[in-house]
């Protein structure tokens, strides 16, 4: 088999099913090792085809299609383990390298010394660095405290101490060396953590209320559906190839931007039937962005698994894979309608209708369970706002140490790059508070560092223009400064999302100020990092993408001259009540620019 013989070619990576069992485990028990999906009957071509694997185009359309196709990508962890820790970076398949390796949650680094303006101009090989970032999957955002010292204790050992808090609930490391990844693996999955799928073209973490099981507010608890998915599904052969990569959130309230996944059950009570989950599917942001819409369907708990496989194995068999801007499902949904996509789900996958069922009430403003606050058991939980998610291995440590002495055994993470810590009887909770502050982590953070997240940036991503990161740290600190005198006056906080390049992973598009960032000329006419503007943007009431000013770009040198006359005219000009997004709508260009 390839492990044996080297970096694979694609006929040497052609590895077998039986044999891949016998050298690399799959993620848990639970996983299945079932062959791909047997092609359907052919059926009449219509149009231009898209790849469709359900009306017979199976021959590959594009060189990541055809990467998954020479070797299944959950094969790679026996090439790393077994080949590439022992013979180095260098010996890396370049499929490898740039394709499967995302399915352990791997992606190649950013070299260091490349700025935004030269991305566009080199190979991808001269931009690849030979260390990794390593995204740990923590579906539904649970940790317990032992599993986030083991990561934190994993970073300063092997990632100098980085780690980001990500929007969908992971933990990003970087400077990772491929040597090292079988030790890693050791010590995450010792304490039942993965990285298996936490990239590539699959399902990946699945969202969670960061409060689920001990809040007021939530009309179901959604971790039994949760954790089911994940029993049963993640690592499951039949599903690791998907058109591209799936992303789904699983909420008894809204507080998981369940508008921007591919899949989403949020709460809602059934007249008749109680407490279950309203379906949404095709929402998704980056360079079209879309919503999520309604299937109109009602789904109890106990059958949230089977339907979340449904729609999978539809974006599967239907979504588009001749071309890699077209393969994600909210392309699928636009063409068909919801209406036919729950058809086609219900007759072909699910085999039975789903109970119609009524639309969860929309929200206004975020939840992001940021300060303190009451569990219904009588304890209490503790938001802290790493600064736009960054924090690091000994931060972790800390956080972990810093609960346990508190009584708490569980943290959580939130799609809003954010920490709680669960389970915090009154009498620990001013120890704890004086333990996160002293840890960088207050508990009461200004409104801006509360509402600003960033993506990973120039730092360390290969597609990224500007720096990200760093910058929104530094603003943060700006604002503070700048607008200390107006903070009492905004009745609601003011998001402010930076991202590295059109990708939004930092969701620009959804945010009261988003900006994406780019390269734009100076007042001299040379290039110079800066963003693009997006004002306005939001999720439950406010759902919509930010109004975009003919093209505005702010240098990144500008932000905080820029954003203080913003939110100076809102706050001057705001009626009572209104939210950011409903000031925009009425305000003059001039006053945005």
């Amino acid at each position: 088999m390839a492990a044996s013989s080297g970096a694979p070619s694609s006929e040497k990576a052609a590895t077998s099913e039986e044999s891949y069992a016998e050298t690399t485990p799959l993620r848990h028990s639970g996983a299945t090792e079932d062959a791909p999906p047997q092609p359907r009957p052919a059926r009449a071509r219509k149009g231009k085809a898209e790849g469709q694997w359900a009306l017979g185009y199976r021959e590959p359309l594009n060189k990541n299609e055809q990467s998954k196709k020479d070797d299944h990508p959950l094969n790679v962890r026996a090439r790393i383990e077994n080949i590439y820790a022992h013979r180095g970076f260098d010996s890396i398949d370049p499929a490898d390298l740039r394709g499967r390796f995302r399915w352990m949650g791997l992606y190649t680094q950013r070299a260091e010394g490349f700025p935004g303006t030269d991305t566009g101009h080199v190979d991808e090989e001269e931009l690849d660095a030979p260390h990794f970032m390593l995204r740990v999957r923590v579906d539904g955002g649970g940790l317990t405290t032992e599993q986030l010292r083991v990561i934190g204790e994993i970073s300063q050992t092997f990632a100098r101490d980085t780690a980001d808090v990500t929007d969908r609930e992971n933990i990003q490391l970087h400077w990772i060396r491929v040597e090292d990844m079988p030790e890693i693996w050791r010590r995450l999955e010792a304490v039942d953590l993965y990285t298996t799928e936490a990239c590539g073209d699959c399902p990946r973490v699945i969202l969670g209320s960061p409060v689920a099981g001990i809040s007021a507010d939530e009309i179901i608890d959604g971790t039994p559906a949760i954790d089911e998915i994940v029993e049963r599904f993640i690592g499951d052969r039949s599903l690791a190839n998907l058109p591209r990569k799936f992303k789904t959130s699983i909420s008894g309230q809204q507080d998981v931007a369940h508008e921007v996944n591919d899949v989403a059950f949020v709460g809602v009570d059934h007249p008749e039937h109680g407490p279950g989950f309203d379906v949404h599917v095709g929402g998704g942001l980056s360079t079209n962005p879309k919503l999520a819409v309604r299937l109109g369907a009602w789904v109890p708990l106990d059958e949230v698994a089977d339907v979340w496989h449904a729609v999978v194995q539809a974006f599967r068999d239907y979504g588009y894979r001749r071309l890699r801007t077209r393969a994600r499902i909210k392309f699928l949904i636009a063409d068909w309608g919801p209406e036919k996509f729950r058809q086609v789900m219900e007759d072909e996958y699910l085999g039975r209708k789903m109970l119609d069922g009524p639309a969860p009430e929309a929200i206004a403003g975020t939840i992001d369970h940021i300060g303190i606050h009451d569990q219904i058991d009588g304890n209490h939980y503790v938001g802290v706002a790493p600064p736009a998610g960054r924090t690091s291995g000994s931060t972790l440590v800390g956080v972990a140490k810093a609960a346990e002495e508190a009584g708490s055994g569980r943290v959580r993470l939130t799609p809003y790059q954010k920490i709680l810590v669960l389970d915090v009887p009154g009498e620990e909770l001013d120890g704890l508070t004086a333990a996160l502050d002293h840890l960088g982590l207050p508990a009461r953070p200004t409104p801006w560092r509360r509402a600003t997240m960033a993506c990973t940036g120039l730092e360390f991503c290969k597609l990224a223009f500007v720096d990200t990161k760093n910058r929104a740290g530094e603003l943060v600190e700006e604002l503070d400064r700048r607008l200390a005198d107006v903070q009492d006056a905004l009745e609601h906080p003011v998001s402010i999302h930076l991202n590295g390049c059109p990708n939004s992973c930092a969701r620009v598009q959804v945010a009261d100020i988003g900006l994406k960032g780019q390269i734009v000329n100076d007042a001299e006419g040379n290039p110079a990092a800066g963003f693009q503007v997006h004002l306005g943007g939001g999720l439950g009431l406010d759902a919509g993408f930010g109004r975009k000013l003919r093209g505005h770009k702010v240098l990144s040198a500008d932000l905080g001259d820029y954003v203080e006359r913003v939110v100076r005219a809102y706050a001057e000009q705001h009626e009572a009540g209104e939210r950011f997004a409903q000031w925009v709508v009425r305000a003059e260009e001039g006053q945005l620019t």
